[in-house]
């Protein structure tokens, strides 16, 4: 992660190290303290961890006008997922990337001298393979995309860990401010309030009435369902990747809790066999 969240700028520890536009400024205002899309530079760019959710719901004041997360406008983004399609064409490679919040195309523009090197976006990601994006949030025909400066294999699982906790804790930094801040007091602390739940209360908070199902569950379970209720996870539901991270547990806590809610008959598999939903609250 970089040194400082701030109004200044640090670098990402995920640097693209190529690419014409990779960049690595994270966090923060520009440097001139410019809000305005109209001819920003390179130099007045920023890299912004997010989730898919997160650009899939950005705000956009007009058609062609800079897209704004948490109220701020973003520039670059980078963002880690799983490889769920690949479209080659003559000038580009277009991914279809999941990660596990939401779906999004990238297209990748090919350099006609470098088409055929092993390195080429197109022979580097393979289907169902989880990589790292950086690029800029695009609109065409009312159609989200991400047009990418540069595209990596991730070779460390740890890395998409690392990237949801990033994501999330930026999140958080620019809601609620710096942890112990006025902000944050005012907010009354960090609680789950990310871009993977919605204004509610989170896990553990409101009152969650104790079905038949839920009375056969343990207290872990009973915990995770409550996360459950209050995210915004659609008809798709959350991997639990999403909720090990928003929980702060392991992954094979939340797996063993949700085959032990799907048992129960209060929630089910969705996408895939790790991937939970309410079924019916």
């Amino acid at each position: 992660m970089g040194d400082s969240y701030g109004g200044g700028y640090s670098r990402t520890s995920y640097n693209a190290g190529g690419g014409d536009d990779a960049g690595g400024f994270v966090y923060g205002g520009s440097q001139n303290g410019s809000q305005s899309g109209a001819g920003k530079g390179y130099g007045d760019a920023t890299l912004r961890p997010v989730t898919i959710k997160q650009l899939i719901d950005a705000e956009q004041a007009y058609p062609d006008a800079p897209f704004r997360v948490d109220g701020l406008e973003i520039t670059e983004v980078t963002f880690v997922g799983m490889v769920r399609a690949i479209s080659p064409q003559t000038t580009n490679v277009t991914f279809r990337i999941d990660d596990g919040t939401g779906v999004i195309e990238v297209k990748q523009w090919l350099d006609a001298d470098k088409q055929d090197d092993e390195n080429s976006p197109k022979n580097a990601c393979a289907l169902d393979s989880y990589v790292r994006v950086w690029g800029r949030v695009k609109s065409f025909n009312n159609k989200r995309h991400v047009g990418s400066h540069y595209i990596k294999p991730v070779t460390d699982y740890n890395e998409v860990q690392y990237h949801l906790l990033e994501a999330t804790f930026c999140h958080l930094f620019f809601t609620k401010g710096a942890q112990g801040g006025a902000a944050a007091a005012a907010n009354g602390g960090a609680g789950n309030d990310s871009m993977f739940v919605d204004g509610g209360h989170g896990a553990g908070g409101g009152d969650v009435p104790m079905s038949d199902g839920l009375r056969m569950v343990s207290a872990k379970a009973r915990q995770v369902h409550a996360w459950l209720v209050n995210a915004e996870g659609g008809n798709e539901g959350l991997h639990a990747n999403i909720i090990a991270t928003a929980m702060g547990i392991s992954v094979g806590e939340v797996l063993k809790c949700g085959e032990e809610l799907t048992s129960a008959g209060v929630t089910y598999t969705t996408v895939d066999d790790e991937t939970f939903a309410i079924l019916d609250y």
